[in-house]
């Protein structure tokens, strides 16, 4: 066409790259996002985890008890005591795409990983990569650097047990300034040990190990106390624990042959579908399925032979059998519930009771909000058509049901200057940002009604289209931009608790965010440092000399759009929102949120006391 450059399109065009090349190139195939740690689902967690993986397939295979795994300072060991990789396919094992043991079901069935690329990715993307095998007195050790092979160590005798010991280290060409947060690392321990009761997990010396499976699970994360006692069920390739709390939506964890899904995919549908028709069909009654769910907690896994995932970081399930010649997800679920659930409340009529109470409990609060909901969804409508609140970004333009993209964010943010400066400088292909008028409401100890009657909590409820189902989320990052002062802290509570009040399970499920915004700049004549502590401030002195100018930013007003592009790009700074194990949600907003206590004066005038000695040191 005229105007356009032409290009040649020749035999030099076309590459053919090694299995190392193509995982450097297209990190993103293989372990999802990049990300620097901060996040649950970055690629750090992704290595970690397809080498423990294979610890876990080992041990699903009836090899080895535990396993053990250090961090520190960005190295990663992780030893197990299974059988150990075969010695003269060590090498093969770690640096050759579509090899590895679990193509031969007779020596890995049910296991997660099928596709011979886990450990080579984790290989490939590490500056330092090392594998020893331990099998039967022999020990073979082989070294990469960025997945090429630089030490190829002969076999030699030992006295270490059997099994596998891989180290490495994250590459940061790679991985941009990355650390490992322990909570994610943590969590991770935690589910291989709710779903291997007879494996301890140590990390760092601590051990992991859970006594009743899903049970534990469940019980450690509920954000308030269950209406009836947990309802556990195991089986054959299947285990459930489930109940219904006074909370708002859905809450689901589910899995996978050991593998979390936090996207859930074809097992979760046939569980959501099936536990609908046991309960109608136990109680005799057409109850509405979001009666029926509403406020539950359920803890999900099976195993399938041969699992499909939606991706090679295996968040969602494809599959719609069990494997060859067994039956459907569906009829397989439905078939143990019916069995399984319709048993256990025949013997437990009081539990059965709580049940139904819950169920009618939300009948009654749905047909009260009927018109309430009518007339919000109009006004939200109108409102969207105006664009007051809310500039999309251009994936979701026009298209409010479409599939949130992993990259898409959302800024909920204050006043028409922090707005402004977040809209101008934003990447308007993933970033849309939400504007409040003001300090939300304390909706602490509210009813969803409010949602609806309130302007704020209305429109962006309908912004991220999580009314009735939290899979219908817009975007994959929810991201709380507040001033980083008295106000501004006011505000983000505000925000946290909307949606710890309301919907829990997007906390829960890792897309709430803060974004950090730098104190202060400290520049020279050549060069311009933005630091984000009085630690940070110190250093950037010391660097640009003494004498360089420093401005403290009082609110995100004051960032203009040109540097608010660094904050919110390629380097941006987000502290994810994360519920602790130990956290009750209900207790922990009440201390934060309800009325004035004597105990929450006496933590806020400690805590002024903590901070005012360390500003004077």
């Amino acid at each position: 066409m005229a105007g356009q450059e032409q290009v040649l399109y020749t035999e030099d065009n076309i590459r053919s790259l090694d299995w190392k090349e193509h995982i450097r190139m297209r990190p993103g195939m293989y372990i999802g996002k990049l990300g620097d740690g901060q996040s649950a689902d970055d690629g750090i967690y992704v290595l970690l985890k397809e080498i423990i993986d294979n610890c876990i397939d080992e041990h699903a295979m009836g090899h080895g008890k535990s396993v053990r795994i250090h961090i520190r300072e960005g190295e990663v060991k992780v030893r197990d005591y299974g059988r150990g990789i075969p010695l003269g396919k060590v090498v093969d094992v770690v640096s050759k795409i579509n090899t590895g043991g679990k193509y031969d079901s007779r020596a890995f069935k049910k296991s997660v990983g099928l596709n011979g690329v886990g450990a080579k990715a984790v290989n490939a993307l590490s500056v330092d990569f090392a594998v020893e095998s331990f099998r039967e007195g022999q020990a073979k050790r082989a070294d990469f650097k960025r997945g090429e092979l630089t030490n190829d160590a002969e076999l030699a005798p030992t006295e270490e047990r059997n099994g596998t010991l891989i180290s490495f280290r994250p590459d940061t060409e790679v991985f941009k300034a990355y650390s490992y947060r322990m909570e994610h690392v943590e969590r991770l321990l935690w589910n291989y040990a709710y779903l291997n009761t007879n494996l301890a997990l140590y990390l760092n010396g601590e051990k992991f190990k859970s006594e009743n499976g899903l049970k534990d699970l469940l019980n450690n994360n509920l954000g308030t106390d269950p209406r009836y006692p947990i309802i556990h069920l195991v089986g054959e390739d299947i285990e459930v624990a489930v109940a219904h709390t006074d909370a708002y939506g859905e809450d689901y964890q589910s899995f996978v042959n050991g593998q979390f899904t936090p996207q859930g995919g074809t097992h979760q549908s046939a569980f959501r579908e099936a536990y609908v028709r046991v309960v109608r069909d136990f109680f005799g009654k057409d109850y509405d399925s979001a009666d029926i769910r509403s406020g539950i907690s359920a803890a999900f896994a099976i195993k399938v032979e041969e699992p499909v995932f939606e991706s090679q970081t295996k968040t969602k399930l494809g599959s719609a059998e069990m494997g060859p010649n067994r039956p459907t997800l569906k009829s397989f679920v439905y078939d143990f519930l019916k069995r399984e659930l319709d048993n256990f409340l025949h013997r437990n009529p009081e539990s059965a009771q709580l049940l139904q109470a819950r169920i009618l409990q939300s009948e009654r609060e749905r047909k009260d909000l009927a018109g309430i909901k009518k007339l919000a969804r109009e006004r939200a409508k109108k409102s969207s058509v105006h664009n007051k609140k809310l500039r999309d970004c251009r994936i979701h333009l026009g298209d409010s049901k479409k599939e949130r993209n992993q990259e898409s964010t959302l800024f909920i943010t204050e006043g028409d200057s922090a707005s402004g400066s977040i809209t101008k400088a934003r990447d308007v292909q993933t970033q849309a940002v939400f504007s409040l008028k003001g300090k939300p409401l304390n909706c602490f100890g509210l009813t969803k009604k409010v949602v609806y009657e309130n302007e704020e909590f209305n429109l962006l409820q309908a912004a991220l289209n999580i009314e009735d189902d939290l899979d219908n989320l817009r975007y994959n990052n929810v991201v709380i931009a507040t001033d980083a002062d008295v106000d501004g802290m006011h505000i983000r509570l505000l925000l946290i608790t909307f949606f710890l009040q309301f919907f829990p399970d997007l906390v829960k499920r890792g897309h709430l965010y803060v974004l950090q915004t730098p104190l202060f700049r400290v520049r020279n004549k050549k060069e311009t440092t933005y630091c984000y502590s009085e630690n940070e401030k110190q250093d950037a002195l010391q660097a640009l000399g003494a004498k360089s100018e420093i401005t403290r930013f009082k609110g995100l007003g004051e960032i203009s759009p040109d540097e608010f592009s660094h904050f919110i790009g390629e380097d941006i700074r987000l502290d994810p929102v994360v519920i602790g194990k130990e956290s009750r949600i209900k207790e922990m907003m009440t201390f934060f949120m309800g009325k004035n206590t004597p105990d929450r004066q006496s933590f806020i005038i400690e805590n002024l006391r903590v901070e005012k000695d360390l500003l004077e040191e």
